[in-house]
């Protein structure tokens, strides 16, 4: 698993930038009500993405929320309204925001009912009539057909935290309904063999493959031998659900 405060400061440049980020606010906000006038951003690492949603729309109070230290500082910097905390814990009272936004972060969360805790945390803060915008199935959104996918293919943990089904499953279970998904791309995260090949070997996908013993080693092997190791695939769509809470 990353370590996120160790990588705080080269996290964006290796995620697609600003392209990246832009297109991730842009899909949330077209998902979070006008009438909406706060909106909380859960697991928002560097502040990226929930910077340039509070910059799309003048007027809606926004604010995040991360556990790694390194990356809370530099949200910090960026919006200065970022609290450090567990999203399974927020420190916030009931019913206090309009919106709650987690953009690539369910994925990540492969403990047994960690998902689950998360949702029904946002669903507690969240007012009647306010909306939980989640990305979904990531780990489909980074299959784009290529030669590293058929490569991966075999490796992958079943069960993805995020799948939709599931998702649905919880906001249901707290009391939330779908209201509405949209897609984007991920700009700038267009998968090159060999930077898949030194990212499996650091151990930056623990939370997508499953890599006992040398497994890790020989898979690195295989994808350097793709044709055009250092040529980037095409870019992944993200798919981003909202929820909103039954009144």
């Amino acid at each position: 698993m990353l370590d996120y405060d160790e990588q705080a400061a080269r996290y964006d440049s290796t995620r697609g930038g600003t392209p990246r980020a832009r297109a991730a606010a842009e899909a949330v906000l077209r998902l979070v009500p006008r009438t909406a006038r706060s909106l909380l951003d859960i697991g928002c690492g560097t502040g990226s993405v929930t910077e340039l949603i509070a910059r799309g729309r003048p007027g809606l109070r926004v604010a995040g929320a991360d556990a790694s230290l390194g990356m809370a500082r530099l949200a910090h910097e960026r919006t200065g309204a970022v609290v450090l905390a567990d999203v399974r814990h927020l420190p916030l009272a009931a019913g206090t925001v309009d919106a709650v936004s987690a953009v690539w972060l369910l994925h990540l969360l492969r403990g047994g009912g960690v998902v689950e805790e998360v949702m029904g945390e946002a669903a507690r803060v969240l007012r009647p009539g306010g909306v939980f915008v989640a990305t979904v199935d990531k780990d489909a959104g980074h299959d784009v057909g290529s030669d590293i996918d058929a490569v991966l293919a075999p490796l992958l943990r079943p069960g993805p935290a995020d799948a939709a089904e599931l998702v649905i499953g919880y906001a249901d279970r707290f009391g939330m309904q779908p209201a509405g998904e949209t897609v984007f791309t991920g700009h700038g995260q267009g998968r090159t063999p060999r930077r898949v090949a030194r990212a499996a070997l650091r151990g930056d996908y623990a939370s997508r493959l499953s890599l006992p013993g040398r497994a890790g080693e020989r898979l690195a092997a295989e994808l350097t031998a793709l044709p055009d190791p250092d040529r980037a695939r095409d870019d992944p769509e993200f798919r981003l659900m909202a929820f909103r809470v039954r009144p």
